[in-house]
């Protein structure tokens, strides 16, 4: 081999070193992952007892931009922060679209990466942690009845996958169940609970730092 082969040969290799060096999930990765989150509660979100009768409660999907905030910590074990502007969700009260209310939920999560620190391509993860639910803005379109949904903390677990570009970008999808569960207030009685225990499912990009 010779002299000049040589120097190109170990330039090329220094190269592809630092590119796959960078491709490789592991410690110190700060990124963020922003996209499109469907929220779908379960079927039967509960039974409100009120003045009016007993009102069955179907809480409707609600698409919308949503983000995370994450860092590894070491190759296969970070912690992730998701967030999203208001999910507005149209109530079913005994199948009439009557009821509505806005929710924030803010849900960390420790996350586990099977093949951190591996330069794989595909890096799968799994977490699990606590939510944090903060509804307002309800609404009944009933006159002189009013609907409170108290603020909600309940376990949340998660499955992802990131499909990685380059070393800055990668395709994601995301997964949450979370248990969302809040006792209502219906003109000021206290009427019951509605459970509301949502599938997030998320699709967009990832963005490392």
């Amino acid at each position: 081999m010779g002299h000049k082969t040589l120097v190109t040969f170990i330039a090329a290799s220094l190269a592809l070193a630092a590119s796959s060096q960078a491709l490789a999930y592991g410690a110190g990765d700060l990124y963020t992952r922003i996209g499109v989150a469907k929220v779908s509660p379960k079927s039967d979100n509960g039974t409100l007892d009120t003045a009016l009768g007993e009102l069955g409660v179907d809480v409707r999907d609600k698409s919308d931009f949503a983000f995370t905030l994450g860092y590894r910590f070491t190759d296969k074990l970070g912690v992730e922060l998701l967030a999203a502007l208001p999910f507005e969700h149209d109530i079913r009260l005994n199948d009439a679209n009557i009821a509505s209310t806005k929710h924030l939920p803010p849900t960390l999560t420790l996350q586990y990466y099977p093949l951190g620190g591996t330069l794989s391509r595909v890096q799968p993860y799994l977490g699990a942690g606590v939510n944090y639910t903060r509804f307002s803005s309800e609404q009944v379109d009933i006159d002189g009845v009013g609907l409170e949904l108290d603020d909600s903390w309940g376990v949340a677990g998660q499955l992802g996958v990131d499909l990685v570009i380059d070393e800055h970008w990668a395709l994601n999808a995301a997964a949450w169940y979370l248990d969302i569960d809040s006792d209502a207030t219906v003109a000021g009685e206290s009427a019951g609970r509605v459970e509301i225990d949502p599938v997030v499912v998320m699709a967009g990009l990832s963005y490392r730092f």
